[in-house]
């Protein structure tokens, strides 16, 4: 316990699933933590589930691709805590979807929110990092589709690449004594999150929109055959937040069961 204390935290898109996990385990571990999202019900409960056993959280309304919510969101962070010491970037979509059966508004969408709401979220939040003077973690939420392609999945895929590097030039850009930032991407496999039953499919595609089993993902696609919760995440997260990865910067925490590590083969056992 109090891996995190003291520190204040702002996690986007943490009504549910992951997002959820990570701001639930950071406010444990002692964090005061804030938390945004679209769905107020969802993410008012994640708080108060926070505030009682014991943390201190506070829900504020956001859409992470609109400008103008941001230069709010921070100034109600500093107006009630004077700093940020954990910035997450997890709010993302995907739609499902080939290249040739995608539109041209569902590829933008899922930019706006993958890539541009990270964007939006260190531009407007390493500045007030800065202001404390004592550095901070940034931890941007990423996935394996970002570390190989992933067929129906390009878009997806295009966001979570970007993600990815963007991760490294920020940790480049505050590496040095004066902000001491650190800033990683982190990559789940498959997690059992509400993702996969709304999980749209591209509005040029013939196929139906259909819930898609995760268990049978991971049975057919993940060495170990299992299936990884958000608290799997989370509890990355915690650690790239906390000062025990202090010396950890512009790298990606793979989180996926064995998925990147190559396809499975029986060679070893002839």
């Amino acid at each position: 316990m109090g891996q995190v204390q003291g520190k204040v935290a702002l996690v986007t898109g943490a009504a549910a699933g992951i997002g959820a996990a990570i701001a639930t385990t950071l406010g444990r571990e002692g964090a005061r933590v804030v938390l945004t999202d679209l769905d107020d019900r969802r993410g008012e409960e994640v708080a108060a589930g926070i505030r009682g056993k014991g943390g201190e959280a506070l829900y504020l309304h956001q859409d992470v691709t609109e400008e103008t919510r941001w230069p709010e969101i921070i100034g109600e962070v500093e107006r009630r805590y004077g700093r940020l010491d954990i910035l997450v970037a997890n709010a993302g979509i995907a739609i499902i979807s080939t290249v040739t059966g995608m539109s041209l508004a569902d590829w933008r969408k899922q930019m706006a929110v993958n890539v541009d709401g990270v964007f939006l979220t260190a531009k407007y939040g390493i500045p007030l990092m800065r202001k404390s003077g004592e550095g901070g973690s940034i931890v941007m939420i990423s996935s394996v589709a970002g570390l190989r392609g992933s067929a129906g999945l390009a878009g997806y895929s295009a966001t979570k690449g970007a993600v990815r590097l963007f991760a490294k030039s920020v940790a480049l850009e505050c590496a040095g004594a004066r902000d001491n930032i650190r800033c990683n991407s982190v990559h789940p496999g498959i997690i059992a999150t509400e993702i996969w039953e709304k999980m749209p499919v591209g509005a040029q595609d013939a196929r139906a929109n259909a819930p898609i089993d995760p268990q049978a993902v991971a049975a057919a696609g993940v060495p170990t055959g299992k299936l990884g919760t958000p608290q799997d995440i989370a509890d990355g997260v915690l650690f790239l937040a906390s000062d025990a990865s202090q010396y950890i910067t512009g790298s990606e925490l793979v989180i996926d069961a064995g998925m990147m590590a190559g396809r499975l083969g029986n060679l070893a056992a002839r």
